[in-house]
């Protein structure tokens, strides 16, 4: 019996190459799809608003925001990955916050190395938290719900226990620096700078891959998808500068450029990407995830993936109440309520799986964007407080549920 195969047009071909392309070599459809439900928001925000969402305006502050949960989402994301969850993060924010503040405005009131010691202070305090909850995860065997809840209530309320629940401001003009603003900033001839180092990098990075296909002895050491890919991550650089850069000043002519939020941001997201896909500790991660049971069998110690997973994402918390507390310029015990719920759903979202062993680095950035941009739109249409936080929640529940049909698609 002979088959017949069937020409395929060139043009059904080209959605997988795109989809390749920005995946880095993978088709991602999920991903896609995110991105794709994100250029949806942005457009029916924009019409609602009228043309106030996508002003340079509101995409820098929107920047600001989305940098503290997309911080916390990358480390979330091998928390869930290794099928738990921390739902401390928000706490750990508010109680590291102050711890910060104390250390500058009352134990080094006037020491000119106050802000990074607070900062270290703030880091090392989250770790700190991390390895507690990691080592009753991961030898006590107690459930990382139970444990993260117990940390969300303990450290709230320590928080407020630590400074008989006032607000500590001003804080010293070299930490506010961290969280962007007027002097936060890189200013035009620096975010160009910046665009131009991250098309240096992207074209090194396609050159390499070609000497080493190369040297393989491939024919076709790159393909179409490889320089789309290219130009899609140089476009979005100098794209994002020049909108930043459109953005002055406060009574000046001078472009405000990118946030040094955003820098930590992109640093944090970088090596996280570098931990979670070239690390061996992020192969373990997601081998853990994947099978706790064979992997275990293969020698990799679960215990200790898991410890080191809970102090990373701690680490990562801390990171993220440095750059919230710098912005608002105080330090509040109830600073970060209610962000554990932006931080799961953003991992959620950008395709992180409930069930363990599948998630990107990049999908939860994109998830962030999608959560902080609901909550811009919905800020910008007068909707009061309460009508967004159950907007939001609603939106877990449905990227929870998408989650789940998309597993059993796959398994079926």
């Amino acid at each position: 019996m002979t088959t017949v195969s069937q020409p395929v047009s060139s043009s059904s071909k080209v959605l997988p190459r795109l989809l390749r392309a920005i995946g880095g070599g993978h088709a991602d459809t999920r991903l896609m799809a995110m991105v794709g439900v994100l250029a949806l928001i942005w457009l029916c925000a924009n019409i609602l608003t009228g043309g106030v969402f996508l002003s340079p305006r509101n995409l820098f502050n929107l920047s600001l925001q989305v940098s503290v949960v997309a911080i916390m989402a990358s480390g979330m994301i091998l928390v869930i990955v290794t099928r738990h969850i921390d739902l401390s993060v928000g706490s750990q924010v508010g109680f590291l916050g102050v711890l910060g503040g104390l250390v500058q405005s009352v134990w080094l009131p006037d020491s000119i190395h106050a802000w990074w010691i607070a900062s270290l202070v703030m880091l090392g305090g989250g770790v700190f938290i991390g390895l507690i909850q990691g080592a009753l995860v991961a030898y006590a065997r107690i459930p990382s719900f139970v444990v993260t809840l117990g940390g969300l209530l303990f450290l709230r309320n320590a928080a407020y226990e630590l400074n008989d629940g006032t607000t500590i401001a001003p804080l010293t003009e070299t930490f506010q620096i961290l969280g962007g603003g007027q002097n936060g900033v890189l200013g035009g001839p620096l975010s160009w700078l910046f665009a131009f180092v991250v098309a240096g990098l992207v074209v090194g990075s396609l050159v390499r891959k070609h000497r080493r296909k190369r040297r393989l002895g491939i024919q076709k050491a790159l393909q179409a998808s490889d320089y789309f890919s290219a130009a899609a991550w140089c476009t979005c650089a100098f794209g994002f500068v020049a909108i930043m850069n459109s953005y002055n000043k406060p009574s000046t002519d001078e472009p405000m450029g990118m946030a040094f939020p955003v820098l930590i941001l992109i640093a944090a997201t970088a090596a996280m990407t570098l931990v979670a896909k070239r690390h061996r500790f992020g192969r373990h991660v997601f081998a853990v995830g994947g099978d706790p049971q064979s992997a275990r069998l293969t020698g990799i110690n679960t215990q200790r993936v898991v410890l080191k997973v809970f102090a990373l994402m701690g680490l990562l918390s801390g990171l993220a109440s440095v750059v919230l507390t710098a912005r608002l310029n105080a330090a509040a015990s109830g600073a970060g309520t209610m962000m554990e719920l932006y931080v799961i759903a953003a991992a959620v979202i950008g395709g992180t799986s409930l069930a363990g062993g599948a998630g990107t680095i990049l999908g939860g950035c994109v998830g962030a964007l999608i959560m902080q941009s609901l909550q811009s739109a919905m800020v910008l249409l007068g909707i009061p407080s309460p009508t967004q936080s159950m907007v939001l929640a609603g939106v877990l529940v449905l990227a929870v549920w998408i989650d789940t049909m998309w597993r059993e698609r796959r398994l079926s």
